[in-house]
């Protein structure tokens, strides 16, 4: 249990997550039970209880390494909003941070932006969420293979090299739930990622050396996915942004990764193409 003068908060455990996500599902997000799993297990979720004891407002706290920890899954359900639930639970997300000594970082929505800015969260740099539908089929360019599970701890030094922190954790889940639409480069310095949706399959996170390495992992991932996708590509990447817009892709949301008071210990995105979504950075 949290508290602070006006709001006491529940840490919660597994047995809540069916509960989480009926709070996702009515925001109309794309979690599914597998990522709130992530957050109970890695990080920290706290609920807001109703009478009978149900969460009707989440933050979710996910630790990377020693620097840097992700706040996200801030949720009030729609008869509890414009009550400031979701500013006390992000003051508390990042109280809790700052005890650990480590700094709070988030990707926010514009209507976020609005709240977080006050509280001292700075820009980092934009990301566009892109949506379309995938070829459903497999095509490899030259340079690019499957991944395999022997390849997990290639990519992990990969992925911690470019995002700055050690996320193993959350790669190797990633990787279990889809290994048919994870691929990497032959010389093993960029790969891709991809997961199941609430409402589309996920793709990120895309590390790679290059544009055109980057273009052609994202080709595979999306030649390989059935149905529809979501994917958060930076926005400085354009040649991918015009090839998505050729897929007939089209623009969902933007967002805009922040840190409190800029004290993010990274710094941008030469080798991010696209990541690996709002909830996880």
């Amino acid at each position: 249990m949290v508290s602070t003068d006006d709001l006491t908060l529940d840490t919660l455990g597994e047995g809540d997550i069916k509960s989480c996500m009926a709070l996702s599902a009515e925001a109309g997000w794309n979690q599914t039970a597998d990522d709130w799993a992530l957050f109970v297990r890695h990080g920290a979720v706290l609920g807001l209880p109703d009478a009978a004891g149900r969460p009707v407002a989440t933050g979710a706290i996910l630790p990377y390494g020693d620097a840097f920890a992700w706040i996200s899954m801030v949720l009030v359900t729609a008869s509890r909003r414009r009550q400031r639930i979701g500013t006390g639970i992000l003051d508390i997300c990042c109280a809790s941070i700052a005890r650990r000594g480590l700094a709070a970082v988030l990707d926010a929505t514009p209507a976020g932006e609005r709240v977080y800015r006050p509280l001292g969260f700075e820009p980092m740099f934009g990301l566009t969420r892109w949506q379309g539908q995938g070829g459903g089929g497999v095509s490899l360019r030259a340079g690019i293979r499957a991944m395999s599970e022997a390849d997990m701890a290639a990519v992990a030094a990969t992925d911690a090299a470019a995002f700055g922190a050690w996320r193993a954790f959350l790669l190797e889940s990633f990787f279990r739930r889809a290994p048919r639409l994870a691929f990497m480069t032959k010389n093993s310095d960029g790969f891709v990622l991809a997961r199941p949706g609430r409402l589309a399959t996920q793709i990120g996170p895309l590390i790679a050396a290059d544009e055109e390495a980057a273009a052609s992992l994202l080709d595979a991932a999306l030649e390989a996915v059935a149905g529809p996708v979501f994917l958060d590509l930076c926005d400085r990447w354009q040649i991918l942004a015009r090839a998505l817009q050729r897929r007939h892709f089209t623009v969902q949301r933007p967002y805009l990764r922040m840190a409190l008071h800029g004290s993010a210990p990274f710094s941008g995105v030469t080798r991010t193409f696209v990541v690996a979504g709002p909830e996880f950075g």
